[in-house]
Formats: structure tokens, sequence, C-alpha cells
């Protein structure tokens, strides 16, 4: 009798159970549970983070879609989530854009600490942490027998990046960061163009661009929450697409920068803007053509930070120096983006290997007028010698006595 009440208790439990998750996909033998650390999944994307959670062990516990929302604001229908029930599980969505992330209580916090570099290196970058959680009404009474829900989720961003693409076969090119968990996501574009107006891309001819052709060069942010700015902290060019090329020659470092360049803004919106004359490299001296990458290390920093992390140069800097202030370490986050390539051709005639044995040219040449002269210069000179001789010969002949003849000696004029 008392095996038979057990069965029926349990039958009865099964039917409660199945009857609780009703409509939705859930199975009993997984989902009869409290709600655990591993129900709730975070995505940190480009513009939005999206969190599912696991909406079975919320029925079990006795609450509904609606009693779901984000930092306890239960009264505002946008804090809220809504049901996908084409998966299985069903889940819960919640979607908070990085544009209007406090609306719903969510904290961003920027903060300096050590992490990777855009080169691998351990260096001081400043992070951008999302934060916030996702909770249950508390009921108005004293006490509850239902257990309040506490989700909490956070989204690290660091703000460096190595963007790399050697693939480049136009002078400008838009480079996106791939996006990964855990990783502030953004897309920059480095473009060039024919002048200071920054509306005409850059034509670069079959034949390269001739030297010192002044180039205007933009690194731009796009579908990037209007907080950040776009901060150029280094800018250079290599003869390849590699961004770590051991050969490079900087256009401006810092407070160091190249006197062809012109730097027109920077930290002040999300859009960097300067200029610089085009080049060679040495290295091409053997080839009629030369072709040069930009690349730009790329900070992302807040429209309040940017000015503290510009660089103090110049008269500002001794005054600082000398006040006991000094600047803040640039401590935002890196994006090495390329463009390229830009290519240049040389004017001078470039020299085979064959000809370096032989003996250099005449100084000038003789045209054939100048030639025919001189040969008749010389010819007339040949006459006036021979004229000369054979008169000496005819002066010497008449000097000799008429008196003077052949024959035996008179002894008579003895």
């Amino acid at each position: 009798m008392e095996q038979i009440l057990l069965i029926l208790l349990l039958f009865i439990k099964v039917l409660s159970v199945g009857s609780q998750f009703n409509g939705y996909n859930c199975d009993a033998n997984f989902h009869s549970r409290f709600p655990a650390e591993r129900d709730i999944s975070v995505y940190c994307g480009v513009q939005t983070i999206t969190l599912k959670i696991n909406f079975c062990p919320v029925l079990f516990s006795g609450y509904t879609d609606t009693d779901l929302a984000l930092n306890g604001r239960h009264g505002d229908a946008h804090c809220r989530g809504f049901i996908n029930n084409n998966t299985f599980p069903t889940v819960v969505l919640f979607s908070i854009s990085l544009a209007t992330l406090e609306s719903c209580g969510n904290a961003l916090v920027v903060s300096t600490g050590q992490g990777p570099n855009a080169y691998g290196n351990l260096s001081l970058v400043q992070i951008g942490n999302v934060s916030g959680y996702i909770d249950t009404p508390d009921p108005p009474t004293i006490v509850s027998y239902l257990p309040g829900l506490l989700y909490k989720f956070s989204c690290s961003y660091p703000l460096e990046y190595l963007v790399n693409n050697t693939q480049l076969a136009s002078s400008a090119a838009a480079i996106s960061v791939k996006e990964s968990n855990g990783t502030f996501i953004s897309t920059l574009n480095l473009m060039l163009y024919n002048d200071s107006t920054y509306v005409q891309q850059l034509s670069i001819p079959m034949a390269g661009l001739t030297l010192k052709t002044r180039v205007f060069a933009a690194v731009r942010a796009s579908n990037l929450d209007r907080r950040w700015n776009v901060l150029m902290d280094y800018c250079y060019t290599t003869p390849s697409g590699n961004p770590n090329d051991d050969l490079r020659y900087d256009l401006f470092f810092s407070c160091d920068k190249d006197p062809q360049t012109t730097v027109f803004e920077n930290g002040k919106s999300q859009m960097g803007r300067f200029a610089f004359e085009v080049f060679r490299f040495v290295k091409h001296k053997n080839q009629k053509m030369s072709t040069v990458f930009l690349h730009c290390v790329t900070k992302l920093c807040r429209s309040d930070d940017c000015p503290m992390l510009m660089p103090i140069c110049g008269s500002r800097r001794k005054r600082d120096l000398l006040d006991g202030k000094e600047a803040l370490p640039s401590a935002s986050g890196n994006a090495v983006i390329t463009a390229g390539p830009i290519i240049t051709r040389s004017d001078e005639t470039p020299t085979n290997n064959s000809q370096l044995g032989q003996p250099p040219p005449p100084a000038f040449r003789i045209n054939a007028v100048t030639s025919a002269l001189l040969s008749g210069v010389v010819i007339l000179g040949v006459v006036s010698v021979c004229f000369f001789v054979l008169s000496l010969t005819l002066l010497r002949a008449k000097s000799v006595p008429a008196g003077i003849v052949s024959g035996a000696r008179n002894p008579a004029f003895n």
C-alpha cells in the first residue's frame, strides 16, 4: 500500500512539473531545479551586449519572464527581456545598447591597469568595464517562500587592438576589428584623400605618385558610441603591409613629428586628420616605383579623458614641469590600422649592373659640322707647312755662286 502511495505522489509531482513547463521547451528531468551560474550567457558585441538566461529554472522557482528586469528596474518595460521559445531550452533575452547603457542602471567604469598592448607586450592600458545585474522583485510581505533570483554580468573591454591587413590593393582600407567575447569592438577606417577638404579619395595613377606629393589622411570611427573619440598616438610607414616590419619611417609619435607632416585634428572627435608628403624608400632604388604602407596606432578614449591623454609638448610642457605637474601616461588602448600601398615613382634613371664596369661617357659630343670644320683646319695647316718647306728649299738653291763649275783646276791661277 505504501508503494502505491509513493508512486501516486511521484506521478502527481511529474504532472505538476509538466504543467508548470507547459508550452515551453523545458525538460523536467534537467530543469526541475533552482537557477545556477551556468544559466546565464553573456555576449559582448560591437554595439550591444546580449544576455541569455535559461528560463526553465526561473519557471521552476515560481517566476515568469516579466519578473526579470535589469538592475531592479521592474517598472520600466524597456529594462525587461523577451522570451525566445525557438531554442532548447527556452531563454529570456536582454539586449543592452552601449549607446544608452545607463538608461537601465548599467555602469561603465574606465580604469587603468596592466594588460597586453597592441604589440602583445604588457603595459598600462585603459579598460572599459560594463556591469549590471538581473533580478526578481521583492514581495510586499515581510517573508517570502520564493527564492530571490540574481544574475550578475560584466563585459570587460580592453581598449587595445592590433588590426592588420596586408592584402591591401587600393589607396584606402576599411579595417574592422574581429568580434570576440570580452573585446571592445569598433570599425575603424584609414582613408587617403586628395586635398584638405577630405571629400575626394586619393586616386593613385598606374605610374605612381610624384615624389613630394601631399597626401591627406584621416582615421575615422564608425558605428561607435559617441562617448568615444579617436586619438592617433603614433603614425608611421613601412615598405610592406606588415606593421611590424623592421624598416619603418615615423611620421609623428607623441611630441616628435616629421617636418613634412602636419596634424590638423586629433582626440577631439571620432575623426583624426593629418597630411604628409610622399617619399620613397631607399631600398627600392633599383625599382621604378616604391610602395609605402601607412599605419596608425589609434587610441579610443572618452571625450573627457582625451585631453589628459594628449602629449604635452613645447613651452606648455616646460611650464607644467616647472609647476610640478606632469602629463598623464597615454594609457588608453590602441588599434593599429593600415592603409596602402601608396605607390611613388622615381624620376631617376635606374643603372643596370652591366654599365658599372664601363668607362664614363665623354663630357660632350662633337656634331658633324664641328667635325668638318676641324678637318678643314687640319688640312689647311698641312698645306701651309708644305708650302713653307718648299719655299725654304728654293731660297737655298739661289744662294749658290754661278762661277763654280765642274772641271780641272788651272795651275796658272796659283
